[in-house]
């Protein structure tokens, strides 16, 4: 059995530190990771990718209802990344945390298989576009549910702590090896979309032709090699100790602060903070004091109650304990301005499929699933980041001098704007679509070809508004709360999915009234699915004008490294 060795923050374990370092971690052993991470996000698209599909083809759903139900179960998946990132930084440690969830990945992926060639896909053929399914029993689907909500807990879960697990990887001290981070995030986001791409092209080809069952094996298997593979790496990895329940010292503090409210707070210099190098939060560097959100320091004011009795840490906090929840109050307008690009990125896998579907999708005697045009969404990632790497960034830092080149910030307001101009490329592609719907046809003449655009953009947009959030998030995260800064881009597109749902919800109650058949009916030829792509163009309008406003305002955290001050300019700086 392999031991597992933790890094401490300790100065006077720094030396036992780099022992460990020279031993594990570094590009050899993230390989790993980044492999695992393509598999396990080709088995998670080898049922996302298709499931609005196979919820009107085989369980017989319309498209409204099937949209939905893939746009709640899309943001339970990231959700659950939330509950991911707390055991991991609280309790398990992210190895732990990573292999549990995996393992419950690949429980829903078998059960899925079984649900699917036992009960669902009746006949053998049926579910391919022209051969409906028979009426599924309550059991079949209720196996069926039961499976994919145990996918989205395990890919959900895992997601968020194998990014943090692998930026842990490298140790930042040296600045090759905080570089090399910063590269870690781009490889990590081109690996997932390497995995999707497989998922998208050949999975979603056998399933669209009715081999459901062979798709979700095919899927079950690469799961299972992803957690082979990660278990290859136990001994060498580099483990960092959890830091203890995050939420009970952000309640602490809002208590101390509410208990003192009558309390002046006092200067800087007269805060409570524990003596030498280390934090009260094992594992956490301490982090200076800062002017935001003063109300809060009252919890960390020592009163004649404080000096007189035991020191209750419901009643005194730490400068540092206080800080942390700062930097997550300040992070949270910046984290509620990307929800709406993720209402954006959900319209992927939900109505441009739709949308798809009803287009002419044949090339000669060859048929396009409209699932498998996410390729191009997939290319365009694949592309744009080597030339955001390659390119982009030598350019920026020429321009500005900023060794960074775009930072964080900027990357993801350009995110959004190009975010935007996908809907208004899918606006016009539906308009254009309904131009050349002939009377009791389903179909329009207008080529598939036409979502290319609309699929290209949001892949470059995914390019700088999700690798700017991953390493924004989890650089400017204090260090007992890692993987919940890298879960809040998760929890993004959670809500992103939750309200876009909401939205088509109230789209469809406004506008389905009377004889009116609203913007997204069951026939998409009788509705106006223009119009809800340009009333998210214009959402995301307003919410870029807002974010650059959050934007302009936010303040980067500071940490004490080796004792000294230092401003983490938006990049993670580690012992």
């Amino acid at each position: 059995m392999a031991v597992i060795e933790y890094l401490s923050t300790n100065e006077t374990e720094i030396k036992t530190n780099e022992e460990i370092i020279k031993k594990s971690g570094g590009w050899k052993f993230t390989s790993l990771l980044l492999v695992n991470q393509g598999l396990a996000t080709l088995a998670f698209f080898g049922v996302s990718v298709n499931l609005v599909l196979f919820l009107t083809r085989v369980l017989d759903q319309d498209n409204s209802d099937a949209a939905n139900n893939v746009s709640k179960w899309t943001g339970t998946v990231y959700l659950c990344s939330l509950m991911g990132a707390f055991l991991s930084d609280s309790y398990w440690g992210r190895y732990l945390t990573c292999a549990v969830f995996q393992l419950i990945l690949v429980l829903g992926l078998g059960l899925l298989s079984f649900a699917s060639w036992l009960f669902l896909i009746n006949p053998a053929d049926c579910g391919d576009g022209t051969k409906m399914c028979r009426h599924s029993s309550s059991v079949g689907v209720g196996t069926f549910y039961l499976s994919i909500y145990l996918i989205a807990f395990g890919y959900g879960g895992h997601q968020p702590t194998i990014a943090t697990f692998g930026a842990d990887q490298f140790d930042d001290s040296n600045p090759k090896a905080a570089d090399s981070k910063a590269a870690f995030f781009c490889y990590f986001y081109f690996a997932l979309n390497v995995g999707s791409l497989f998922s998208n092209t050949i999975l979603v080809y056998y399933e669209d032709s009715g081999k459901w069952t062979l798709g979700f094996l095919v899927s079950l298997g690469c799961a299972i090699i992803a957690l082979l593979l990660y278990l290859l790496g136990t001994s060498r990895y580099k483990y960092i100790k959890p830091c203890g329940n995050p939420l009970t010292r952000v309640a602490q503090v809002f208590v101390a602060a509410y208990r003192k409210w009558n309390v002046a707070p006092a200067t800087a210099d007269a805060l409570y903070e524990v003596e030498g190098p280390e934090s009260a939060i094992k594992g956490s560097r301490k982090i200076p004091h800062s002017d935001d959100f003063k109300f809060l320091d009252k919890a960390a004011t020592i009163t004649q109650y404080d000096l007189c009795g035991r020191k209750d840490p419901w009643r005194l906090c730490t400068v540092t304990q206080v800080e942390e929840v700062k930097c997550v109050l300040k992070m949270l307008p910046i984290w509620l301005c990307t929800i709406i690009y993720s209402v954006i990125f959900t319209q992927m896998v939900s109505l441009f499929v739709e949308q798809g579907d009803v287009m002419t999708s044949k090339l000669g005697d060859f048929h396009l699933p409209a699932a498998s045009m996410s390729a191009f969404d997939i290319c365009s990632v694949l592309i744009c980041t080597g030339i955001y790497r390659q390119i982009l960034v030598p350019l920026a830092r020429r321009l500005s001098g900023s060794p960074k080149g775009l930072t964080e910030l900027q990357r993801m307001g350009i995110g959004l704007v190009m975010g935007m101009m996908a809907m208004i490329a899918a606006g016009v592609t539906e308009i254009q679509r309904l131009k050349l719907v002939r009377p009791g046809e389903k179909k329009s003449r207008l080529s598939i070809f036409w979502q290319v655009p609309q699929y290209i953009l949001v892949g470059a947009s995914e390019v700088f508004m999700y690798v700017g959030q991953l390493e924004f998030f989890n650089g400017q995260a204090p260090d007992g709360i890692k993987s919940f800064g890298s879960s809040l881009c998760m929890a993004s597109i959670s809500l992103g999915n939750y309200v876009s749902s909401l939205l088509v919800s109230m789209v469809m109650g406004t506008t389905a009234r009377d004889d009116s058949p609203g913007w997204i009916p069951a026939d998409l030829n009788q509705g106006h699915m223009d119009r809800f792509f340009f009333l998210i163009a214009a959402q995301t309008a307003l919410d870029f004008i807002i974010y650059v406003f959050c934007a302009k305002w936010y303040k980067c955290i500071n940490l004490y490294t080796n004792g000294n001050r230092k401003e983490i300019q938006l990049e993670e700086q580690q012992n």
